[in-house]
């Protein structure tokens, strides 16, 4: 059996750009000798309809005053090649090893290091002393340590690390030295906008129906339902705009001047493009065993090795990790021994767990965004389904970066906001009202303008640590 696709939810209840029927009761019959009783309150029947959340649990706002945001970023402290060719046969005392690896334009090998080789087929190895660099040419000798010379074949390719050094008495020291390499990245802020308007007529009239929006605002007052509810519209896109922004990339529609002469043309880097493009992705939908949290545990081992991290997740997400869990227990399968102990007739049992470790501590916590139906709660899942986010894993605490626009490093946490201010302007958060009706008097238009603005991007800090988890390859 399943849940029956109608009824359903409904998914746009009353947010037009104009007054619906829906709005208004049109159903009284004055001539009719009995009214109607009526409830005056309407019924929250959505609950919170909000989806932000995410960034005020795990980030930071701080201003800046330009329209690019760049940071620094470590680089590794140790240096391994993965693309490398050996000049010798099988069997040779010594050989030259070329590296290939992409975007290497000058090897951090020195005369006199020792190095570990590898067959990245087979994991055959060797160990060697550098005897001489070619750093133009990206190539360096190496004499092996075995006696049966080199292990693999001319034709394999290899990888090298270096583990040390060897130097014979009263000899010279190390020749030449290495610089510390930082990678840099930057983003750009977008402005992002809304307004709602009503005519002075209509706000003098009252209504029959009591309002209520999640902010707490209630009246009789139709037209403080709509305003508010913009607002809180406004906040979500904040939040949104942040997980979902990604570049106008050269060429496209949005990038095109002449197709789109006012509304943007730069974009931004969301979280989402930037842990799709330099994070790990899990594109197996929802990762269900141990044995798959410890393929990404591996990963992790790989990267920053941040000791705490919380990993926001869709419903469904939610109650894999809790049946994973379950079935940890010897009862799992055939009884409810976990959660609750000592359970009885009159006692809730509770069949969630709110984290675990295993070689990491993992936190997990509910992500209304990807249950939202208006939202990506409506995306498809299962085989078949490609591009579906099911959650995300966010390294917890902060990180040291060097910060252009302050000239020094400065502890940031991996995701914060950035939002354009000055002594003069603050584009954080910008609301004002225009018009002649509602107290204001800027113009002789007989309504209210409440206007909406905010000027800013997020900033995604060492996003090798973020793990994404959704459908497709």
């Amino acid at each position: 059996m399943a849940v029956l696709p109608s009824p359903g939810y409904q998914l746009q209840p009353s947010a037009e750009q104009v007054p619906l029927s829906t709005n208004y009761i049109t159903n009284f019959n004055f001539l009719n000798q009995y009214l109607p009783d009526t409830y005056e309150k309407e019924f929250e029947r959505y609950g919170n309809r909000t989806v932000a959340s995410f960034l005020r649990m795990v980030g930071a706002e701080m201003p800046s005053n330009s329209d690019m945001i760049k940071w620094a970023e470590q680089g590794r402290l140790h240096t391994k090649y993965v693309d490398c060719a050996t000049s010798a046969a099988a069997a040779a005392d010594s050989a030259t090893i070329t590296v290939s690896d992409a975007g290497v334009t000058a090897i951090a090998i020195r005369a006199g290091q020792t190095v570990y080789i590898s067959d990245n087929a087979t994991g055959i190895s060797n160990k060697g002393i550098v005897t001489a660099v070619d750093v133009a040419a990206n190539e360096f000798d190496v004499a092996y340590y075995e006696a049966g010379g080199q292990a693999f074949a001319i034709t394999d390719t290899v990888s090298v690390w270096i583990y040390g050094s060897e130097f014979k008495k009263g000899t010279v020291g190390m020749i030449g030295s290495l610089e510390a390499q930082d990678e840099f990245f930057d983003n750009s802020p977008i402005i992002i906008k809304d307004k709602y308007a009503v005519s002075g007529s209509d706000m003098a009239q009252i209504g029959w129906v009591e309002i209520t929006t999640e902010n707490g605002a209630t009246g009789y007052l139709w037209y403080l339902k709509s305003e508010h509810e913009t607002r809180l519209r406004f906040e979500d896109y904040l939040e949104t705009a942040m997980i979902e922004a990604v570049p106008a990339e050269s060429g496209s529609g949005a990038a095109n001047a002449g197709i789109n002469p006012i509304y943007g043309n730069k974009g931004s880097e969301g979280i989402f493009y930037v842990v799709n493009d330099r994070g790990n992705v899990w594109g197996g939908g929802n990762p269900t065993t141990l044995v798959d949290f410890d393929a990404i545990i591996s990963r992790l081992d790989k990267q920053g090795s941040i000791e705490e991290n919380v990993i926001f997740v869709n419903r469904a997400f939610s109650f894999d990790i809790d049946d994973m869990l379950a079935s940890q227990n010897s009862y799992g399968a055939n009884g409810t021994s976990y959660g609750l102990f000592q359970n009885d007739k009159d006692m809730a049992l509770n069949l969630g767990f709110t984290g675990f470790r295993r070689g990491y501590d993992f936190y997990k916590s509910d992500w209304k965004y990807l249950n939202d139906p208006t939202m990506r709660g409506g995306l498809p899942t299962g085989v078949g389904a490609s591009g579906t986010v099911t959650g995300l894993l966010v390294p917890a605490g902060s990180t040291t970066v060097y910060d252009q626009i302050l000239g020094k490093n400065a502890k940031r946490p991996f995701l914060h906001v950035r939002y354009r201010a000055s002594e003069t302007e603050d584009r954080r958060y910008k609301t004002w009202i225009t018009g002649s009706a509602g107290g204001a008097q800027t113009s002789d238009l007989d309504a209210m303008e409440v206007n909406f603005l905010s000027e800013r991007c997020v900033c995604t800090l060492g996003a090798n640590n973020f793990v994404l988890f959704r459908y497709g390859a």
